[in-house]
């Protein structure tokens, strides 16, 4: 059966994953905003991957407005984010994204990074704003994901990991 990888990946992480799945399972990538309708109809897997924004999963519009390929094809999505993986967080991203055609898809989570240096002006401001708003909380309270925000600073984080793939690798060879 021949796969493809799509990826939208604002600052690399994404795209990072996509590679290494790509190179693992032999398959084509793509970044799924320079896809056409077309270019998908060979393959057989789908795997979509996108960094996670605002409890939204990027690059999963093309999935939406294509749902004949998630009835016809084999579809598997993945999602990372700075945050370590937190059962409870996960729930709600699966249950926030993966509605309708998209509800039996096997979604993955994947931790990516934080560079504030490379975010776009707008994306940096949200997050030092979030930093604030976190910074008057008690820390004894902190969610999993503010905990992060906090222990990322303004520092340049990398927590990609390629053992983060196994899961979705071990799923797609059993095809």
């Amino acid at each position: 059966m021949r796969g493809i990888v799509l990826y939208k990946s604002k600052y690399g992480v994404t795209k990072k994953y996509a590679e290494w799945i790509s190179e693992e399972m032999q398959y084509d990538m793509m970044d799924v905003t320079k896809v056409k309708k077309k270019d998908i109809q060979e393959y057989d897997i789908i795997v979509l991957g996108g960094g996670i924004y605002a409890m939204g999963i990027a690059g999963l519009d093309f999935l939406r407005k294509n749902p004949e390929f998630v009835q016809q094809k084999k579809v598997f999505v993945f999602c990372d984010g700075a945050s370590p993986f937190d059962e409870e967080a996960f729930s709600v991203i699966r249950e926030r994204n993966m509605k309708e055609v998209l509800r039996d898809v096997p979604l993955f989570y994947f931790r990516g990074g934080w560079d504030m240096a490379k975010m776009s002006f707008m994306d940096r401001n949200l997050c030092k704003m979030l930093q604030k708003a976190v910074d008057k909380k008690d820390p004894s309270e902190y969610e999993v994901w503010e905990k992060a925000l906090v222990e990322a600073g303004k520092d340049a984080c990398d927590w990609t990991n390629q053992e983060y793939i196994k899961p979705l690798i071990e799923k797609l060879k059993e095809l």
